[in-house]
């Protein structure tokens, strides 16, 4: 069961410049608001419980601005895998307007690691079987 995950979101005053579009640092937010939802809502990993013993680091990100999002418009973000390995996730993503249009895609690698009681040393670990048939459930290859 291939899946996208799917999310709105309304363009508020505190998302733009002055120009009334969205500052890009806010995108990125918004993109980290959908993998933490993501992983909250679908995957059943809260990120409240995965920071006690474990985090989801971003690695790689790349990004494409294709169209500004203005003030009171309202956003679908969706999320889907393009590639899951043993402790890593590469996501593929778009931020669509209401006609449908992309106004921002790309992809972002998530590494699942262990954190040390003493938060000083981190280690990529592997995701549980459970987790990756979680997390298969939106695998679309070749998108």
């Amino acid at each position: 069961m291939n899946q996208t995950f799917t999310k709105p979101e309304k363009i508020r005053f505190k998302h733009v410049d002055y120009a009334g579009i969205v500052f890009y640092p806010r995108f990125l937010e918004m993109l980290n608001d959908l993998v933490e939802d993501w992983f909250e809502e679908a995957l059943d990993r809260p990120f409240s419980k995965i920071h006690e013993t474990n985090g989801i680091p971003t690695v790689d990100l790349k990004v494409q601005f294709k169209k500004a999002a203005r003030i009171g418009e309202l956003l679908t973000k969706k999320l889907w895998v393009i590639k899951l390995g043993g402790a890593s996730v590469n996501c593929g993503f778009r931020f669509e307007d209401e006609q449908g249009n992309t106004c921002l895609e790309g992809e972002v690698t998530l590494v699942n690691v262990g954190i040390s009681n003493g938060r000083d040393a981190i280690k990529a670990e592997p995701f549980s079987e459970e987790m990756k048939i979680l997390i298969s459930k939106f695998l679309i290859p070749n998108s």
